[in-house]
């Protein structure tokens, strides 16, 4: 295998194949995973890859989409029809929003652009692997408990009956306990969490992953519990302070949930759900796939709730402009691929090209005063949104 790299004590981390047609992308990715403790192999192309993948135990396979040949959608296709718990991440060079979104569909783990980032691609395979793991040691553990589980099903049936109903009303009550400070948020933290499911099925994640979504989108304003009144009901524009104030509370959210252990694995899509695709997000800045795949998730449920909700100073808006205005984020504050499959799952109809971006010569957007949403603290999009080229008026 190419570029093996071996830990003197624990051996390497897991096996990973690169499949590209350009030998300088393979070998880039090969270098930084091999520096990273992984056993690096790689094929030039999609069959290549297969007979490798015929003869190999890998763990994780990297793909380019568009090669000469067989596709890399295609050479995932194959692959899934072998391995289901292969983890493969696809890598496009051009933005193809289509193919990354088949790609998900079959079963990718996640979709990364060219030029890549590499801390964001050892990130991303990291939590490709971790997945994987997971996946595995959850089913040794199914096949073990299998005979007691069926003796006993029907008294833990009933028993969990119980518990998903007290563990449900508990998740309502924190979130209405926090809505009940602010009539122009009542109901939103369900509606985020059902449209957050609505777009996972699409993508059609596990249901552990629908579930999860489930949990995130109506806990993910629950640190905003913490902040006074008089910052969440201001009528006008909020000041440094008072801004600063709302863009802690997905952190103070994080530690709300982080004593529960039912919450641990929501906890890092409820922290970075307000993280943008570009980078200028918030609390720690993230950039596109580094940011987790169920935040980028809820920031578009998020993002459209926020726009279709009545606010104190305008009404909700129309679908068809609140559309226009995913459509306007995609690519920017929102993850694209997702903020298709959600505009194709809401109108049935392929999203349209990103247009009428409002940029000065210098390239940077211009703030418009239509953009209240940003600066106002009931608007669920203040964590989205701080610097648009989005008309919300």
């Amino acid at each position: 295998m190419d570029n093996p790299a071996v830990d003197p004590v624990d051996g390497p981390k897991a096996s990973i194949l690169v499949v590209d047609d350009e030998d300088f992308i393979r070998e880039i990715i090969c270098r930084k995973l091999g520096g990273s403790g992984f056993e690096c192999d790689s094929a030039p192309s999609a069959e290549d890859a297969l007979a490798k993948i015929a003869q190999n135990d890998y763990d994780c396979v990297l793909s380019d989409i568009h090669m000469p040949g067989m596709s890399g959608v295609d050479l995932l296709r194959q692959i899934k029809l072998q391995d289901q718990d292969l983890a493969v991440i696809l890598i496009t060079g051009a933005p193809d929003i289509d193919a990354a979104l088949e790609a998900m569909r079959l079963g990718a783990y996640d979709h990364l652009s060219k030029p890549l980032n590499l801390a964001a691609l050892e990130m991303t395979v990291d939590r490709a692997l971790e997945k994987k793991r997971l996946v595995e040691e959850n089913r040794e553990y199914q096949h073990n408990l299998e005979s007691m589980v069926k003796e006993r099903t029907k008294q833990l049936s009933a028993a969990n009956e119980d518990l998903k109903r007290l563990f449900t009303g508990s998740i309502k009550a924190l979130a209405q306990a926090l809505e009940a400070k602010d009539e122009y948020t009542q109901g939103h933290s369900a509606r985020v969490a059902e449209e957050s499911v609505n777009i996972a099925r699409y993508l059609s994640l596990s249901d552990t992953e629908v579930q999860r979504m489930w949990l995130a989108g109506y806990l993910h304003d629950i640190g905003k519990i913490g902040i006074k009144e008089t910052v969440l009901n201001k009528p006008g524009k909020l000041d440094e302070e008072e801004w600063d104030l709302i863009q802690q509370h997905p952190v103070v959210a994080g530690r709300i949930l982080g004593p529960i252990p039912e919450f641990s694995d929501i906890i890092d899509i409820i922290v970075h759900h307000h993280e943008r695709y570009d980078g200028t997000g918030y609390p720690d800045g993230l950039e596109g796939s580094s940011i987790p795949l169920g935040a980028r998730i809820l920031a578009v449920a998020d993002t459209y709730d926020a726009l279709t909700s009545r606010r104190p100073y305008r009404d909700p808006l129309a679908l068809e402009e609140a559309y226009r205005i995913l459509e306007e984020a995609a690519g920017t504050y929102l993850d694209p691929v997702i903020a298709s499959a959600f505009l194709n799952l809401k109108r049935g109809v392929k999203a349209e090209p990103l247009q009428d971006l409002i940029e000065l010569d210098s390239g940077v957007v211009q703030e418009s005063d239509d953009v209240q949403d940003a600066k106002y603290s009931k608007s669920e999009m203040g964590g989205v949104l701080s610097a648009p080229p989005l008309d919300l008026s």
